[in-house]
């Protein structure tokens, strides 16, 4: 979906761009519309990083130009496509900041979120820009409810909920697996309270149920069964919960 939506947007603003001539070097002569030509040729060729001067360089030169704002947002992708993130954030919170109504703002929130997202690593690691994913997206939806990106930033959030309750579960095992059980405990109920929508929810209520049993809490331990019961009656985690309980 990101390629196709991401895809979309480049034909809609570059398709009166597309010529046959060899790409060459910028200089001082080249008027705002011959460097945004130029600036695409290197797109083509993926030259990500030359094609990103070439757009800056109009902001520079003829801040003033029909092509000026569309070299703000162009200048960005080409930093995305080059794995250059922090340019390409920084670009595309200048473009939200300067330009808020223009009709391709909803696109730079969104390549905002796929700056973050394309970033998340894996459960076990530090989640601080998944987090970032996860605000840039439902900022997005916010603001920009009803447009072509918002579909796609729905899908990426709930990806992104399932993943940070994944980081939730990692570390809940591996507190359990040193015996710290309240520890342990802790995560999984962060997991229960605030990821019910993810598919880490039928785990998380049956490792409360072991550990309030480990800890002699048979109240709590049955609590967590009932809920597990009565909303994944066919769960693995149900019937290994099941011969606990028994």
């Amino acid at each position: 979906m990101k390629k196709i939506l991401a895809l979309g947007f480049m034909v809609m603003m570059l398709s009166s761009c597309a010529t046959s001539e060899d790409v060459q070097v910028a200089n001082s002569t080249e008027t705002a519309e011959q460097l945004y030509h130029l600036g695409y040729k290197y797109l083509q060729k993926t030259s990500y990083d030359m094609a990103a001067q070439n757009f800056e360089k109009i902001e520079l030169e003829h801040p003033y130009s029909k092509w000026a704002v569309k070299s703000k947002l162009m200048s960005a992708y080409a930093h995305y496509k080059g794995e250059k993130y922090d340019d390409a954030i920084m670009a595309l919170e200048r473009f939200i900041k300067f330009h808020p109504s223009n009709k391709d703002v909803a696109y730079a929130y969104y390549m905002r979120g796929l700056c973050y997202y394309d970033q998340i690593t894996p459960a076990e690691k530090d989640q601080s820009i998944t987090k970032k994913a996860q605000d840039a997206f439902t900022q997005l939806l916010v603001l920009f409810p009803d447009t072509e990106y918002a579909q796609d930033a729905k899908g990426k959030l709930n990806l992104i909920l399932d993943h940070m309750a994944g980081q939730e579960m990692s570390i809940g095992r591996y507190y359990l697996k040193n015996q710290n059980y309240l520890s342990a405990l802790n995560r999984f109920s962060v997991v229960v309270k605030n990821y019910q929508m993810t598919p880490q929810i039928e785990e998380a209520l049956y490792r409360q149920v072991e550990i309030y049993t480990l800890l002699g809490m048979q109240n709590q331990a049955l609590k967590a069964y009932k809920v597990l019961e009565y909303n994944y009656p066919k769960s693995k985690w149900f019937e290994k919960a099941k011969k606990i309980v028994q």
